[in-house]
């Protein structure tokens, strides 16, 4: 697509951009509060554990991080979203600067051997999902201003991929990997969408994947997890314990569900089970009709998100739009698929719906971009 970017002006509000927004709006508000429901299920028995008082400890948090987000959503959907371009280099410079912070003793807050963390005050977040939103941002100023040169890999293709290693190093040095795989997939999706040619995306597809592997097996904990994957009986009460019983409670659910609440695999039998693995909470209290649902309403968001990059007033709307749903959508179904046992462990939360609130911001805001850019789409 050679879509030209019109700086100028005012972008008008549309009739048919409002209805596209709405869509959006009340789709990303019925995960929202699809999520928080699952938040209170999920986490309710290690609430009780941790406070020894009330079982709707991690719900409170939750809520306060939702609450955060709704305004960051509000304010991204009434914004020009054009002024992004503006501040897409200082604000990727920024992200990488805290990604740097996380990494120096005393400063960054290590939990469970991961160092991913910042914290102010009694506030913490993970600068890796700022990083996501800023890479997105960035990826789709630089193929707006270089659009008469997707001819030329070595101005297009190649800083594009130069910005995207850097983040990625500095995510495995965490360590994480499964961010890497994501802002990898939506790199090369808005590389595609901008008109980059296919046979320089197919050798940087088989070379990032490559890479992938080779991180993926040169870690002796990113090892095993690969082995979990692959067998996770072989270490039943180890490694393999989140797969077995995220299957497990998956399998439990059947049709309909065992009811809201009347799940047995967040009792201390699923660790995480409200972050990483609540698709297996949702499967086991509302059945495969609810995941069905949650599913279809992933997919939904996809062809929303894509249809409002293809009716973008602009070149930069387009790539911003293409880019923040690849990112939605390529991280609910790996957790999905990590969840159901397709997937290794990556420990990537499922937007709009796990626990977390550096993850809940960061995909309401990304979702109020896309719908002010949706705002502004043609008729």
């Amino acid at each position: 697509m050679q879509r030209t970017s019109r700086r100028a002006g005012s972008l008008k509000v549309t009739p048919s951009g409002q209805r596209l927004a709405l869509m959006l709006t009340l789709l990303v508000l019925g995960l929202t509060l699809f999520g928080l429901v699952m938040v209170l299920s999920a986490s309710s028995v290690t609430s009780l554990h941790d406070t020894d008082a009330s079982p709707f400890s991690q719900f409170r948090r939750q809520l306060m991080w939702a609450g955060l987000g709704a305004a960051s959503f509000v304010a991204a959907r009434r914004m020009d979203y054009r002024w992004l371009q503006k501040i897409a280099t200082p604000l990727l410079v920024v992200a990488i600067g805290l990604m740097v912070a996380v990494l120096i003793p005393g400063v960054g807050r290590n939990i469970n051997g991961s160092s991913r963390w910042l914290g102010i005050g009694p506030v913490v977040f993970q600068p890796s999902e700022l990083t996501k939103l800023a890479v997105v941002i960035f990826i789709a100023d630089l193929l707006t201003r270089r659009h008469k040169r997707m001819d030329r890999p070595d101005l297009t293709v190649r800083p594009v991929m130069a910005v995207l290693a850097l983040v990625s190093v500095l995510l495995l040095m965490q360590p994480k990997l499964g961010t890497p795989v994501i802002l990898g997939a939506v790199g090369l999706m808005m590389l595609f969408v901008a008109g980059g040619r296919l046979d320089h995306l197919a050798g940087w597809t088989v070379l990032a994947g490559s890479a992938a592997t080779f991180f993926a097996f040169s870690s002796p904990y990113r090892r095993l997890r690969i082995t979990a994957f692959l067998d996770p009986w072989g270490d039943p009460t180890g490694i393999g314990l989140q797969s077995i019983q995220s299957q497990v409670g998956i399998a439990s659910g059947g049709l309909v569900g065992v009811g809201l609440g009347a799940g047995r695999a967040k009792w201390g039998f699923l660790p995480y089970a409200h972050t990483d693995f609540i698709f297996a909470i949702v499967a086991e209290e509302v059945g495969l009709i609810g995941s069905a649902a949650l599913i279809i309403s992933f997919l939904l968001l996809g062809y929303l998100g894509m249809r409002t990059a293809m009716k973008a007033p602009d070149r930069f709307g387009m790539l911003l739009a293409a880019g923040l749903t690849s990112w939605l959508i390529v991280q609910a179904f790996l957790n999905i698929g990590m969840a159901i046992g397709l997937l290794p462990i990556t420990g990537e939360p499922l937007p709009f719906v796990s626990a977390g609130g550096s993850s809940l911001c960061a995909v309401l805001g990304a979702a109020g971009l896309l719908t002010s850019v949706a705002r502004r789409t043609r008729a």
